[in-house]
């Protein structure tokens, strides 16, 4: 499978010509969604999901049944759900968006295991059952630190890691939590820069 970074949280995955693109938020390229069969959203946040851009597209859009997130094209998925989106096999886990301050933001947030290999949790550390090959790690966010990252990291105890969630955050920041992330994590990690793939 290629996986593609693009700004922020969203990734791209293709594999056999089928293309499932995860949480194309305003912040990511538009290019992205070329050739999309499909797209997951983890949560409603404008940072996860563009909706003037979905709107048009014509594909499904898979998202969590509370999230509001208008449309014909999407799909209301819960917690535990398992279907094919563009051909990959995808389980929604997880259930909430990560709390910042105050219980708030409250809202749904689904993470996506695709083809059991994939992981990419949206705003939540949420661990899923079972072993993940890659894991899509948030580097930065109102709602995580570091150590956070780290011990989450570690919990899933994937294979290879890669960040995700990192718009925020300037160079000298980014290299401080790639190091973090490197060093004190039991997995390959790496950073792709917006654009890279493997």
């Amino acid at each position: 499978m290629r996986i593609t970074k693009y700004t922020h949280a969203c990734v791209r995955l293709e594999h056999e010509g089928r293309v499932l693109v995860v949480d194309p938020g305003i912040w990511s390229e538009p290019d992205a969604l070329t050739g999309a069969d499909a797209v997951l959203v983890t949560h409603e946040h404008a940072d996860h999901v563009d909706i003037l851009r979905l709107r048009g597209l014509g594909v499904p859009v898979y998202a969590p049944a509370e999230a509001d997130i208008p449309g014909p094209d999407v799909q209301r998925v819960s917690a535990g759900a398992e279907f094919a989106a563009a051909g990959f096999a995808v389980r929604a886990v997880g259930g909430r968006h990560a709390t910042v301050h105050g219980g708030q933001p409250d809202c749904a947030n689904l993470g996506y295991v695709v083809d059991g290999s994939v992981y990419h949790p949206g705003d939540a550390l949420h661990v899923p059952e079972g072993p993940v090959e890659t894991l899509l790690v948030p580097a930065h966010g109102s709602w995580l630190s570091t150590a956070q990252a780290i011990d989450f990291v570690n919990a899933v105890g994937p294979r290879r890691a890669f960040a995700v969630h990192d718009a925020q955050i300037n160079e000298r920041g980014l290299s401080s939590v790639n190091g973090w992330l490197a060093q004190d994590t039991d997995t390959d990690y790496r950073y792709l820069r917006p654009g890279e793939s493997l």
